[in-house]
């Protein structure tokens, strides 16, 4: 029945979907923020902590869907060519790079996140599982992963520009 709120679907795609097109819409570039779990295949040797940041421009990706249940794109991660999945539920916030500004997300955790996401021919990292005593991660601790083939493949990733005083311009949606 249309009317019955067990049948509303998350509005968490529909916005990442929105902040991605008002990114590129005004020549930013959209990052988002990960916290890897289980069913996540990213590049496993760049998650910190149980967490990435993706760039996931026009020019750094190709066959970008934001999907209802997943992110899925290629790109190339120190020139080696990767397909990327990011279920939705693991999707910290969206961001442009240049100003900071996007939206951020609740992610639950589960017991099944203490198993990573998937390498896609990478080693896991030993560090990439978050802990039971480790202290709640926020998205202003995570470095940018920059992949696409505009990059310089021997310059390390850039930085994301500091944050603004006066606290972050991304907002928690519940």
């Amino acid at each position: 029945m249309p009317g019955d709120t067990q049948d509303i679907g998350s509005t968490k795609p529909y916005l990442i979907r929105a902040l991605y097109e008002w990114c590129t819409d005004n020549g930013l570039t959209p990052y988002l923020a990960v916290r890897v779990g289980a069913g996540a295949r990213v590049p496993m040797e760049f998650v910190k902590h149980g967490e990435i940041v993706l760039n996931i421009s026009f020019d750094a990706t190709s066959a970008l869907t934001i999907g209802n249940d997943a992110i899925r794109f290629k790109a190339r991660f120190s020139g080696v060519a990767r397909d990327i999945l990011v279920p939705i539920e693991q999707v910290a916030a969206i961001y442009a790079r240049e100003n900071n500004q996007g939206m951020a997300f609740p992610v639950e955790s589960s017991s099944d996140d203490t198993h990573g996401g998937q390498a896609d021919d990478a080693p896991v990292a030993a560090e990439s599982a978050p802990t039971a005593d480790s202290p709640p991660r926020t998205t202003s601790h995570l470095r940018p992963v920059e992949s696409g083939v505009a990059e310089d493949e021997s310059s390390p990733p850039e930085p994301p520009p500091a944050p603004r005083s006066g606290g972050s311009h991304l907002k928690r949606v519940k």
